[in-house]
């Protein structure tokens, strides 16, 4: 497999752990409420998520709002995903392999 599709799956597999660990932790304060930060499943995908929205809060604005990151990160995460599909199948073509 060549090294640029390698690199493309291996950052599209980290956003997909990031996107999760933010959906989990999305869920969980949803069935936990307020008591979710009791929850070691909760702060388990908040440390793994964390980087990302770390990044994401780096980069915004000072008036977007800290409660808001998490679902900016999200989004980003999402769009980013959808971007590194399509650069893979891209160079899938190139290399003419059927990925």
């Amino acid at each position: 497999m060549p090294l640029d599709i390698l690199l493309v799956l291996i950052l599209r597999t980290l956003v997909e752990i990031a996107g999760f660990a933010l959906l989990g932790q999305g869920v969980l304060a949803l069935l936990a409420g307020k008591y979710r930060e009791d929850n070691i499943f909760y702060r388990t995908l908040r440390i793994v998520a964390s980087p990302a929205v770390r990044t994401v809060r780096f980069i915004t604005p000072r008036f977007i709002l800290d409660a808001h990151v998490p679902f900016l990160t999200f989004f980003l995460l999402f769009w980013l995903w959808v971007s590194l599909a399509i650069v893979k199948r891209h160079l899938c073509g190139l290399h003419g392999l059927a990925c």
